[in-house]
């Protein structure tokens, strides 16, 4: 058993609507979000450089985890990605691209398919002549294969502007069947803590795949940022995030941050406007963008069906209890928080089984069990949820334990662009 140490703790009376959104209180930062745009003459002369030696036969088998072999082992699993745009301004049709960064979520290396988790505003410009702002042709390149007759071409098969996040759809890659290619492990950030070793690895400023380390600086936050839409509306977009020191720079964007045994949990996405500070990145956490990026797969064709979909219970969420657990067996300290429902939304799905001061203990969605420890905890669980999914909630109400299983409906799912 290990032994947990609860340091303060205090009473917190914030609520956060979980039918919305749902994060730890913090200070909102405004951040400005863009790719990394090179002209095409740069991107060519980026592409055309002397082909060398590609050795694709690496085997990584030690169960180290040093941050060498942790970096070894997320650089194979990291592309780096390419974008053209055909886009329109008041007088004319130009083109415009970018460079960004992608992580090998699924890969099936007989066929040469693979799937990509990036950031949506790697693959986005508001300018585009396409109506949903995606490019025209994207690609996508392995580690030691930024080349142009490496370059691997992708197909958009949805994402959302909501969450920052797309999936990428390779297909018969002849270049994926005979390289050394990882799919990515995934590791449960809400494991993560402060000082946790940080790894970024991604494409900054289009130059190729490259790594740098640092650490986790706060393990969960609410960042603002600012997007502008095809119709040319600025939008500010509340995301949770991870804060990292590890270097992350344009073209960053959409890369893995990885702990110390080369395990995803996060996907960096933007870093600190402010001239004034430095050293501070951002990552969706890895349990997010997995999340998301199932939902993607699981309902978007890359065509009429590119949106994805949450089921809502129509609850706010608050936490009232809040302290700090210190684990001696790992030398952790995380940050807990007693959960429990402020409001509910009348003739919801909710409103049928919970009652206002319900505190919720655990989550259930398709036999994966949560333990709700901090509120985003009940928003990213509930990710998961399809329409016919059992959920199962372990709630204390006056003091009695119990479980409510629910059915989650259609009049539960909600699109999110």
């Amino acid at each position: 058993m290990k032994n947990k140490i609860r340091i303060t703790s205090l009473l917190l009376a914030v609520i956060m609507l979980v039918s919305v959104v749902a994060m730890t209180s913090c200070t909102s930062l405004i951040i400005e979000q863009k790719g990394n745009y090179v002209t095409r003459g740069e991107l060519e002369k980026l592409l055309e450089q002397s082909q060398g030696t590609v050795n694709n036969n690496i085997t990584i088998n030690s169960n180290g985890d040093s941050d060498l072999l942790a970096a070894s082992r997320a650089v194979l699993s990291a592309v780096s990605v390419s974008c053209e745009f055909e886009c329109r301004n008041y007088y004319n049709t130009y083109s415009a691209y970018s460079a960004g960064s992608g992580v090998i979520y699924k890969l099936d290396k007989a066929s040469g398919d693979a799937h990509i988790i990036t950031n949506f505003h790697v693959v986005y410009n508001e300018n585009s002549t396409n109506e949903k702002g995606i490019a025209k042709q994207i690609n996508v390149y392995l580690y030691g294969q930024e080349y142009k007759n490496y370059a691997i071409p992708a197909t958009y098969v949805g994402g959302a502007m909501n969450y920052d996040l797309a999936v990428l759809k390779v297909e018969g890659s002849e270049v994926l069947k005979g390289s050394s290619a990882m799919e990515v492990a995934v590791a449960d950030s809400n494991d993560v803590a402060i000082l946790d070793t940080a790894i970024a690895v991604g494409n900054p400023e289009g130059l190729g795949i490259s790594a740098t380390v640092g650490n986790i600086n706060v393990d969960s936050e609410e960042i603002a940022i600012k997007m502008v839409t095809t119709s040319n509306v600025s939008m500010q977009i509340a995301l949770r995030v991870m804060r990292t020191d590890a270097a992350v720079n344009s073209g960053n964007s959409g890369g893995g941050l990885f702990n110390s045994k080369g395990e995803l949990i996060g996907i960096v996405n933007a870093k600190s406007a402010d001239t004034t500070v430095e050293s501070i990145g951002y990552a969706i956490p890895s349990n997010v963008a997995k999340s998301i990026a199932d939902n993607i797969i699981y309902y978007c064709n890359g065509e009429d069906k590119t949106s994805v979909y949450r089921c809502l219970l129509g609850v706010t969420v608050s936490p009232v209890e809040c302290y700090s657990e210190f684990d001696t067996e790992t030398g952790k300290v995380h940050k807990r928080e007693v959960v429990a429902i402020a409001e509910i939304n009348e003739g919801s799905l909710a409103d049928e089984v919970f009652k206002v001061a319900d505190e919720i203990k655990s989550i259930t969605v398709d036999g994966k069990t949560t333990e709700v420890t901090r509120v985003f905890m009940v928003v990213d669980s509930m990710l998961n949820a399809r329409v016919g999914s059992e959920v199962s909630f372990e709630i204390e109400r006056d003091g009695v334990q119990m479980t409510i299983p629910v059915t989650i409906t259609e009049r539960t799912l909600t699109e999110v662009k």
